[in-house]
């Protein structure tokens, strides 16, 4: 009698290594397939934040009509903030999108280490997102309280840029719901 299963493989061969990397000659779309879900929509909604962190800069930044005076956004604290706040998110998205490409292109992470990882991607996600959610907050009611005088294009290309950063933010709160729950995955022991 023989002690192999119904596959025909013996029961004390060792069972292959799990751990081993990923061949180099393996294309990115390969590892797309093999990395999940959680990193292919973490890099997706990173990519969001990053469209949207960069057009609340472009449209923040651009929100200058007129010489000086009242429809000049730096002359607005919560503007200027809002704007700084959307300086850092779109930094943190390239960031991350860079280190994701690289991870997706190599095989290999930046970051030493699985856990550290997905430490360092949780709790990024959910500095940028506080940023970005008191960045807008307070550049809002400034905006509203300006609409209730005058609603021009300042007032509107203000409340875009808002807008921008509020997307900014659902994408980077979204991606830090992945990161949570890829840091769940992760032994913490």
């Amino acid at each position: 009698m023989s002690s192999a299963p119904a596959g025909g493989v013996p029961h004390d061969e060792p069972a292959p290594d799990a751990s081993s990397s990923v061949p180099a000659s393996r294309s990115i779309a390969e590892r797309w397939k093999m990395e999940g879900v959680p990193a292919q929509a973490r890099l997706l909604l990173r990519a969001a934040a990053w469209l949207f962190s960069f057009l609340a800069l472009v449209v923040m930044a651009t929100d200058v009509h007129g010489r000086g005076g009242a429809n000049d956004f730096s002359i607005y604290p919560e503007y200027n903030y809002c704007l700084g706040v959307s300086i850092i998110a779109l930094l943190y998205a390239t960031a991350q999108l860079l280190r994701d490409l690289h991870r997706l292109s190599s095989g290999r992470d930046l970051v030493a280490g699985r856990k550290v990882a997905a430490i360092v991607d949780f709790t990024g996600d959910q500095v940028v997102a506080y940023f970005l959610i008191s960045g807008l907050s307070a550049a809002a009611p400034v905006t509203d309280y300006m609409r209730q005088g005058a609603d021009n294009l300042f007032n509107d290309s203000a409340a875009a840029a808002i807008s921008m950063a509020f997307f900014a933010f659902v994408a980077i709160g979204l991606s830090a719901l992945v990161s949570g729950y890829s840091l769940s995955l992760e032994a913490l022991v």
